[in-house]
């Protein structure tokens, strides 16, 4: 009886250890995964996509994700270059390039890449002035990108992309930009108001020196004053007459009346 109990458990016990070494000797992975392969605790290679066999209890494996990885940069207090106390909060596209780098150099690829971000988030913005920060984001993008993505390269990571998502001023600095604001678009109309004035001043100037050349220009000018100001609903109307509109006297000299 206790040999055929014995002969029952025995395939069993087989085919479990079966189980549990191909548990722990395949593995697949997916197209955009790669694995950290270790040779008792040395790093041996970088395997997959698809199937790879390694030797239990002998060698292990690290997955890692080669997909975009998208970390938020909590908000961070800086201080312009201007002395303005602005919050500040970004987005940063990052991925892996080289599994072995960015498993062996660094513990946490990813708490590393969002602290590094914080810091130099707050080290670039804090030399440009607030304007800079709310009308050159692009630039400030790039300038932040370029720094993180020249750091994280010893840890195998590509930093794709840094977007700057709100720059969040107080009230009062609110109320201040409002007022330079409307500041400068009344400095602006008033500068085109001068430039109207100047250019029509011009063109009167002009005007004139053409009418003085011109005697007849100016008498069919002088007409048609009158024909405007026989059209007015005034019943008294004083106007100058010009002495070179009456007729000259025969026998005296122009300008002279009798």
């Amino acid at each position: 009886m206790e040999t055929q109990i014995v002969d029952l458990i025995a395939p069993l016990l087989i085919v479990a250890f079966a189980i549990f070494v191909l548990y722990h000797a395949v593995f697949i992975f997916r197209e955009y995964e790669r694995g950290v392969v270790f040779t008792l605790g040395r790093f041996t290679r970088v395997s997959g996509p698809g199937f790879v066999l390694l030797i239990p209890f002998i060698q292990q494996v690290v997955r890692t994700d080669l997909r975009m990885f998208v970390e938020d940069v909590p908000s961070q207090d800086v201080i312009s270059r201007d002395n303005v106390s602005v919050k500040v909060n970004a987005v940063i596209y990052f991925r892996i390039v080289d599994p072995q780098r960015a498993i062996i150099n660094v513990a946490d690829y990813s708490a590393a890449v969002s602290q590094l971000a914080q810091t130099t988030l707050r080290s670039v913005l804090g030399k440009h002035e607030l304007d800079e920060m709310l009308a050159e984001r692009d630039k400030l993008n790039a300038d932040i990108q370029e720094i993180l993505d020249r750091q994280t390269d010893a840890w195998g990571i590509k930093v794709a992309n840094v977007e700057i998502k709100h720059v969040d001023i107080t009230e009062s600095m609110i109320r201040a930009i409002a007022k330079q604001a409307e500041a400068e678009r009344l400095r602006r109309a008033r500068v085109i108001n001068a430039e109207g004035e100047q250019q029509a001043a011009a063109k009167l100037v002009e005007a004139g020196d053409m009418l003085s050349r011109q005697p007849n220009a100016m008498k069919l000018r002088f007409f048609n004053a009158l024909n405007d100001i026989a059209n007015d609903k005034t019943s008294t109307i004083v106007f100058p007459l010009p002495l070179d509109l009456l007729p000259t006297a025969p026998g005296k000299p122009d300008g002279e009346g009798e």
